[in-house]
């Protein structure tokens, strides 16, 4: 895929004033008013269109606009809005049409010549972890990014990492399109503030300020976002549930439930309304485990994602939440025998015959689920327009089974499963969700390329289904018919640490966790193993609060 057909884009909507041309108060005298120009939103908008015609007509009234602005000499001159500036920046950076590209940087550049101070990218592509160039060499397919343009308008740096795996874009795209948009029991602003709450308890900045975005285009009030208690009553109800499903959802029961729905709760919700509400959260916790995971950047109009100097030429984004500089690869040695270790232990699984007691095979299972298995350093504190939307800001994941103590019962998957008993019941308060996230679940632990590092023609079958009984285990899910021994043979520490980082504390994701695992694999097969563990965690969580709702039914 040609460089300049790779870029990916994000479009928000800019701020929206009655005229182009608005008053802008100052505190200062000043000879006249200060104004200040606001692309017009249709303009923008257009961009996004189908119709090539209208997409060009689009442009050029958003050039002319520009260029009028900047050409104004008058003592009463206009001034660029910051919001149209980091428009042209996001679309000069990332948009897969290049035509639009380039005019928006030329743009950019004949303001900053007459003296407008335009702002600059401080990353250069979308991960802190995987080189652009590196991104560019495995895809994604620009004909898919192109398409997931026009139809969403908008395209972010998730998009352009899972585009790494197309079958899996589309049907994540569809679900999350009818969380968020479609026809359901909860208000379009309610849902991306139920975004909010949960990505910040994975102290997520990347999706909170995304969904701050969608949260006031859907009319949300803004007063909300000074913290969840300027929220409405029944939101801010949900903490206690927000915070289980992030960190220990095998605590939640019935209890919990009952608080929210039974006719005498205050602020009540409806069983739909919670079910939607438990997707939304889920989702935006795995979410945020799969941002971590890929060290993903800010977008371009995001704070901490651009700046108003330019970057020195030996600039490296240096976030708490994304250190690109922990390379991890000085150490690295000859990751091709590891490979071919792999594959041969793959290669005897799959021929062998020996089949355990099930006494051997929950005393391999207890053994997984007590392994100490360390995770990254412990990050500082996250930033305010994190915090704002946290409570109890202290409560964490902890190890389902701490060693030497008293650890809750194990979930049987003979007991309780999506297939024979979560799919229903959400199909059924909140119709078509179940089939949506079943084929979600389907696609990414069915998908696969038959290939393993440089190795074509291999079957990954048995290291899929490690990685996903893995994360299950882990929090306390339990399959009979599964030994968990595959787990120790096929899963090498260092991907366990990536895994568990990931999955129970992915705010801790540093680059050296990244690289320190599957050395000579693609970075294309690392996002795979990143979306396996985004939706086996889904899957968990959900798991846990579709039991608890199902004994508070009967």
């Amino acid at each position: 895929m040609a460089k300049n057909e790779s870029a990916i884009f994000v479009l928000c909507e800019p701020r929206i004033s009655e005229s182009n041309l608005s008053p802008k108060r100052s505190m200062g005298p000043k000879s006249g008013p200060e104004y200040e120009f606001v692309a017009n939103p249709k303009s923008i908008t257009r961009l996004c269109s189908r119709d090539e015609a209208e997409r060009a007509a689009a442009l050029e009234e958003l050039t002319q606009e520009v260029l009028t602005c900047v050409g104004l000499d008058r003592p009463d001159s206009a001034k660029l809005d910051k919001n149209t500036l980091l428009h042209l920046l996001r679309v000069s950076q990332s948009c897969p049409i290049q035509e639009v590209r380039e005019r928006a940087a030329q743009l950019l550049q004949t303001a900053q010549e007459r003296g407008v101070d335009i702002p600059h990218a401080v990353a250069s592509g979308p991960s802190a972890f995987i080189p652009t160039k590196e991104i560019l060499e495995e895809g994604p397919d620009h004909e898919v990014l192109m398409e997931a343009f026009l139809s969403l308008g908008r395209l972010d740096h998730v998009t352009t990492m899972i585009a790494l795996h197309p079958d899996y874009l589309s049907c994540f795209l569809r679900t999350q399109h009818a969380l968020l948009e479609l026809d359901g029991p909860l208000p379009r602003a309610w849902r991306h503030y139920i975004f909010i709450m949960a990505a910040a308890r994975h102290q997520c900045s990347y999706l909170v300020q995304q969904h701050i975005a969608g949260f006031l285009e859907a009319g949300g009030e803004e007063s909300w976002l000074g913290g969840v208690e300027h929220a409405h009553a029944k939101l801010h109800c949900l903490h206690t549930l927000n915070k289980l499903l992030a960190h220990r959802p095998w605590l939640i029961t019935q209890q919990h439930i009952q608080e929210l729905v039974c006719p005498g709760a205050e602020s009540r919700w409806s069983l739909a309304e919670l079910i939607h509400a438990v997707v939304l959260m889920t989702h935006a916790h795995s979410l945020s485990s799969f941002v971590w995971g890929c060290g993903l950047n800010p977008e371009p109009d995001h704070s901490g994602g651009y700046a108003f100097h330019p970057p020195s030429p030996n600039h490296l984004l240096r976030r708490p939440h994304s250190p690109a500089h922990e390379d991890g690869r000085s150490d690295l040695v000859d990751g091709g025998m590891e490979v071919e270790l792999l594959m041969r232990r793959m290669v005897e699984l799959q021929q062998q015959e020996e089949e355990c007691s099930q006494e051997e095979m929950l005393t391999r299972f207890e053994r997984e689920r007590s392994e100490s298995i360390p995770t990254a350093v412990v990050r500082g504190a996250a930033s305010d327009l994190v915090l704002r939307f946290v409570e109890d800001p202290e409560f964490s994941y902890e190890d389902f089974a701490p060693r030497g103590e008293q650890s809750p019962s194990t979930m049987r998957a003979q007991d309780y499963s999506w297939e024979d008993h979560g799919f229903s019941l959400v199909n059924r308060l909140l119709p078509d969700m179940g089939q949506l996230l079943e084929e979600k679940f389907q696609v990414v632990s069915g998908m696969t390329y038959h290939r393993m590092a440089m190795h074509e023609g291999v079957d990954t079958h048995t290291l899929r289904k490690a990685l996903w009984n893995y994360i299950h285990c882990l929090y306390g899910i339990r399959y009979d018919d599964y030994d968990y021994g595959e787990v120790n043979v096929l899963l090498e520490r260092s991907l366990k640490v990536f895994v568990k980082t990931m999955a129970c504390h992915p705010e801790q994701t540093t680059a050296r966790v990244y690289h320190s695992f599957w050395r000579h694999f693609r970075h294309s097969e690392k996002v795979h193993a990143n979306l396996i563990v985004m939706e086996a965690r889904l899957q968990a969580a959900l798991l846990y609060t579709l039991r608890a709702i199902t004994h508070y039914m009967r």
